[in-house]
């Protein structure tokens, strides 16, 4: 990480700290409307300066460049209230695995967004700010558990994106098995097929359905059912080593539910605690020289002067 320059601090909103939490998407059945926040959290720090800069620490390797998702997300908000962009140094720790599934582009155009709009007092809101993320990501599922925290369930209106939240019961065990590969939404998309059969159909809503209904009234044993996907988890198969057999051993195992977390290669896990060492084993074996993060549901995002 390159040495940040000193601080020019702004009479409005001095030096700001965000933190946007990594979010699981999908979790089976849920393509592109169901999602989670979870504890492991992008922080990022901004304060105003002569030219913009971009100071980044953490996983993977991202060039000291404003060409990045924060100031996309910076930027895009402020033009899209017909104001003037002002330049600003992000100094930036991310815990979350890029290109994992974990929700690392969308946690860094939320904290975009949402530093915007924290320095234009306010003026989009959250519910703005998620609109804004949505639009700009093409699909909602990431950032509106970013924004909102727990479980959300999205949807793409006429006009506008809709999202609800519920909590996660907390003593649910969520288990993330992160390999040490890279898998980019845009190959994994790919690998789609571009239409799908009535029945598909039928068994995928219906599973959507009883996702929010399990959350709803912490009832995890639904999730068994309820995280089973044919719309998208059998064709990412073949880019993801281990996960047909792995998932079916999660199953056998007793967990409550196994998924993609987003379009992959990292998979979710949500078990009790007696079934939680037997997960970790079989999720130890799939992810080889990955890790499994043991996390915990998270708030949406929160933002505070320095």
């Amino acid at each position: 990480m390159s040495e940040a320059p000193f601080c020019i601090y702004d009479r409005l909103f001095g030096m700001l700290n965000i933190k946007v939490p990594a979010t699981s998407a999908n979790l089976g059945p849920g393509f592109d409307c169901l999602g989670l926040a979870v504890n492991l959290y992008l922080s990022v720090k901004a304060y105003s300066s002569d030219e913009n800069h971009f100071y980044y620490s953490g996983q993977g390797s991202l060039d000291d460049s404003p060409n990045n998702l924060i100031h996309e997300g910076f930027k895009t908000a402020y033009t899209s209230l017909g104001r003037t962009v002002p330049s600003i140094t992000f100094e930036v720790n991310n815990p979350i695995p890029l290109a994992r599934g974990l929700g690392s582009s969308s946690a860094a155009l939320v904290a975009g967004v949402a530093i915007a709009n924290e320095m234009l007092q306010n003026t989009l809101g959250r519910d703005g700010v998620f609109e804004l993320t949505a639009s700009l990501e093409g699909h909602p599922d990431n950032v509106a558990p970013a924004i909102y925290g727990g479980f959300t369930v999205s949807a793409k209106g006429e006009k506008k994106y809709l999202c609800q939240s519920l909590e996660i019961p907390a003593d649910w065990q969520l288990l993330f098995a992160v390999p040490a590969f890279e898998l980019l939404t845009s190959q994994a998309r790919a690998v789609l097929p571009a239409s799908y059969s009535r029945s598909d159909v039928v068994y995928s809503t219906s599973r959507t359905a009883l996702w929010s209904l399990a959350v709803a009234q912490n009832k995890p044993e639904l999730l068994r059912l309820a995280s089973q996907d044919i719309l998208h988890e059998p064709y990412r198969e073949s880019l993801i080593p281990g996960f047909a057999i792995c998932k079916q051993n999660i199953r056998e195992a007793g967990a409550y539910a196994v998924f993609l977390s987003g379009a992959g290669p990292t998979v979710g896990v949500i078990c009790a605690g007696a079934k939680k060492h037997q997960c970790e084993t079989i999720l130890q074996d799939f992810v080889k020289d990955g890790s499994i993060l043991e996390l915990k549901p998270a708030q949406g995002y929160q933002i505070e002067h320095l």
